[in-house]
Order: structure tokens, then C-alpha cells, then sequence
């Protein structure tokens, strides 16, 4: 028997019980291995229930722990670090008929998952507030600003930054309203940060590398410079000019 033949048959009760599983006696255990299967998949559920605490709240945790148990079927781990555990959980709800009309769910763990990535991300140290002040406008025009390793954007057609606060913060009822979002470290726990006007596609030319004039070029007319900056700013988001 193979590591590979055990782990597939762990994740897949349909199996059949693998080769060399047996008691003391040296007859085939199948509860045996029941019994180990299910500690399994209960280590995965409460794996993935600390790593999408606002999903599990708004789908309910007997049905979030239902959920759990056939996602850790149809998506083993791939790594020893749990972690990482659960990063296609978003493509997972896409195709989850029991949560199809809850469209929103699935950016929600995109939303859970950019806040964990960015949990695990490199420290860096930001810039002082006044070095984008400092320097001459023409410099700063042709200079590319270097994001904290910890930022992670999203954009989504839902309120997601809202249904997540409110779920997990005690936030207001969400407005059913496209939102783009940031998430910022500035100390240790990453938060979600609704983008002012334009800033979603300012960050995503900064983040390919693109000049800071390059990045306004191809911006929306809509683009609320001041906001965005003051939101890096104090979520300390900028730890770089190149020129």
C-alpha cells in the first residue's frame, strides 16, 4: 500500500478499505479506519471554520461543518502547513448547488483568504507619512510606489467588504452595492478597507509595476487621488519609491 492509495481512500468513503489496514489480530479494520477518517476531516473542518469564521456565521456552523467535510472530500490538502488549507474554497461555493443562491459567498472567502494570506505575509517598513510630500512632482510622476508585501486587493459585485464587517464587527446592514477593496496590516491583523472611487484600478497598474504617472494615465476619471493616498498612508501600505 502506497501513501498516496491511503490518503486517497482517507478523503473518499466510496473507497475501498486499503490494503494492510487491520487490528491486532491481523483482520481488516474498516471501523478502525472509519474512526480515523472522520478525526481527519474533523481536524480539516475546524481548520477551515478558524479560516472562514464570517462564512461559517452566515451559513450557520452545522451547515458550514457539512460543507467543510465535502470540500476536504473533493480537496485534499496540499501542504503540511493548514494555513494554506482552503485556498480553493472560493471556486468550491461557485459550484456548491446547496449555497447557489447566495452569490456572494464566494468572494466573501476570497475575502477571508486575501485576509489570511496577508496575516502570513512579509513584514516591511513603511515610508513616513510626509516622503510622498517631500518630493518634487515631476520625481514622484515617474517614480513606481512599492506596496507592503501584506496588501491584497479585491474586487467584487457585492458589498463584501460590508456583509463582512457586519457579520464580524457588528457593522451596519450592507447597502447592495458593487465594492472594491483593500486590505491593509499596518501592525499585526489585516482589516478590509472599501477603495475610494477609481483606486481599484490605480493599485492594480502600481502593483504590475507601472510609474505612478502611468498608473494616474490610466485611471478613471473618477479616481479620488487624496482619498487613496491617505488610506495607504495610515494603513502604512507604502514601503517603497523605485525611479
Amino acid at each position: 500500500m502506497t501513501q498516496s492509495t491511503f490518503a486517497a481512500a482517507l478523503l473518499n468513503p466510496a473507497s475501498a478499505l486499503p490494503a494492510g489496514v487491520t487490528d491486532p489480530q491481523g483482520r481488516p479494520a474498516p471501523k478502525r479506519f472509519s474512526v480515523y477518517r472522520n478525526n481527519v476531516v474533523a481536524g480539516l473542518t475546524r481548520a477551515m471554520e478558524a479560516s472562514f469564521p464570517a462564512i461559517r456565521k452566515l451559513v450557520g456552523p452545522e451547515f458550514f461543518a457539512a460543507m467543510a467535510g465535502e470540500f476536504a472530500m473533493a480537496h485534499p490538502p496540499r501542504s503540511q502547513m493548514l494555513m494554506r488549507y482552503g485556498d480553493q474554497f472560493a471556486a468550491f461555493l461557485e459550484n456548491f448547488a446547496p449555497v447557489s443562491h447566495l452569490g456572494y459567498l464566494p468572494d466573501i472567502a476570497r475575502l477571508e483568504q486575501a485576509l489570511r494570506t496577508s496575516y502570513h505575509a512579509a513584514d516591511a517598513t513603511p515610508l513616513p507619512a510626509d516622503a510622498l510630500a517631500a518630493l518634487p512632482e515631476a520625481e514622484l510622476l515617474q517614480s513606481r510606489l512599492i506596496l507592503a508585501p501584506s496588501v491584497r486587493l479585491l474586487s467584487s459585485r457585492w458589498p463584501v467588504c460590508a456583509i463582512w464587517r457586519a457579520n464580524m464587527e457588528g457593522g451596519p446592514k450592507p447597502v447592495a452595492i458593487a465594492e472594491d477593496v483593500i486590505i491593509l496590516r499596518p501592525e499585526y491583523d489585516p482589516r478590509p478597507h472599501v477603495l475610494p472611487p477609481g483606486g481599484a484600478k490605480f493599485l492594480a497598474a502600481v502593483l504590475q509595476g507601472e510609474t505612478f504617472a502611468s498608473a494616474l494615465a490610466n485611471a478613471d476619471a473618477s479616481l479620488d487621488l487624496t482619498s487613496l493616498l491617505a488610506l495607504l498612508l495610515g494603513g502604512k501600505a507604502i514601503v517603497g519609491l523605485e525611479k
